[in-house]
């Protein structure tokens, strides 16, 4: 990848992405949000490509359908305009067994003024609109529903160096209940983690999509709520976890666990995906998708998903008080706790 126009791959989401950015100030942006995580193209089969024009001009929709506000269809190719707010203009067409995207830079005046003035915004509506989304909704089609949880291995204390296999973990709870704190913990003590905020997964594998962790003194780019970002350490493309563990953040005491049971796991499951604000855009992406397209479901089945993770997980709840990385001795008896049989995907 040059220092300008660049090239390069990242397994997103369990989908093999092709990124070919040709418009030269936005390439050090997509190279900045998956930092380590590019690699070389190469001559593999891709299932999602995106293309990034230089070109600034709307693509021409006269004659299409309108499919709703700023969306047009024709023959199954999909026209977003200003895609999720983003300042993009998006075609999208389904091309044999893959998913083919042609961006290009047309905002209208408002995005053209926020992408300058509220540089963190237009960093993130990017990441998502151009390295994420497609790769999310494709991963739909493929039958991988997203979940807003990290999913991650505890190494065995004092085994951190010693090539010890952890035990695989499905972290889940709202933003802001302390799980990026205790991933990095983990990851320091040398564990794995295949995402900080999202993933997806067909009941058993889970998948994760790519993005910088936004903590405190992360030392990278300056984002909301005082936190910086910083490279996922110990970065894996998936985890088969054998376990749940459920946050929830209380104003004080030490940390504390409960079991869950299926009903009680799934429920924070699906709650925490739909507060999720990094999901929040991308609903009526694929909404309009499927739509125009004709291909996968036009809502992404987040409780029927959440219901198979927690039948088959054993599931426990870890309350945190206003000390979060406190937690990280709690993560490591509830990794430490003997594997119950589960249940098997039908």
């Amino acid at each position: 990848m040059g220092a300008w126009l660049m090239r390069g791959v990242l397994i997103q989401a369990g989908q093999r992405l092709l990124v070919d950015c040709r418009w030269s100030p936005l390439s050090p942006l997509l190279t900045e949000a998956a930092a380590d995580a590019w690699q070389a193209a190469g001559r593999s089969r891709a299932d999602v490509c995106l293309e990034v024009q230089a070109r600034h001009k709307p693509f021409d929709v006269r004659g299409w359908e309108t499919l709703a506000r700023g969306a047009f269809v024709r023959d199954g190719v999909v026209v977003l305009r200003n895609a999720c707010g983003s300042g993009f203009d998006l075609l999208l067409a389904v091309d044999g067994d893959g998913l083919r995207v042609v961006a290009r830079w047309w905002p209208p005046l408002r995005e053209r003024a926020a992408a300058h003035l509220l540089r963190s915004r237009f960093h993130l509506l990017v990441r998502a609109t151009l390295l994420q989304y497609p790769a999310l909704w494709w991963a739909g089609y493929r039958g991988l529903v997203p979940v807003h949880a990290s999913a991650l291995t505890i190494t065995p204390a004092g085994k951190g160096d010693t090539g010890t296999r952890g035990s695989p973990l499905l972290l889940a709870g709202p933003g802001g209940t302390g799980r990026s704190t205790l991933l990095l913990g983990a990851v320091a003590g040398g564990g794995r983690a295949c995402s900080d905020n999202l993933c997806v997964t067909d009941g058993r594998v889970v998948h994760g999509l790519i993005e910088p962790m936004r903590v405190q003194g992360g030392g990278g780019r300056r984002m909301a709520h005082g936190r910086t970002e910083r490279p996922l350490p110990g970065r894996v493309d998936a985890l088969c976890p054998d376990r749940l563990v459920v946050l929830r953040r209380s104003c004080s005491g030490r940390p504390e666990t409960h079991a869950l049971d299926a009903e009680q796991a799934a429920r924070s499951l699906v709650a925490g995906t739909y507060a999720a604000g990094e999901l929040r855009r991308y609903w009526p992406f694929a909404a309009v998708m499927a739509l125009g397209t004709g291909l996968g479901p036009p809502h992404p089945p987040i409780a029927e998903s959440a219901s198979r993770v927690a039948a088959r997980l054993p599931a426990h709840e870890l309350v945190l008080g206003d000390r979060p990385e406190e937690g990280l001795a709690a993560l490591h008896s509830l990794a430490a706790l003997e594997r119950a049989p589960m249940e098997a995907l039908p």
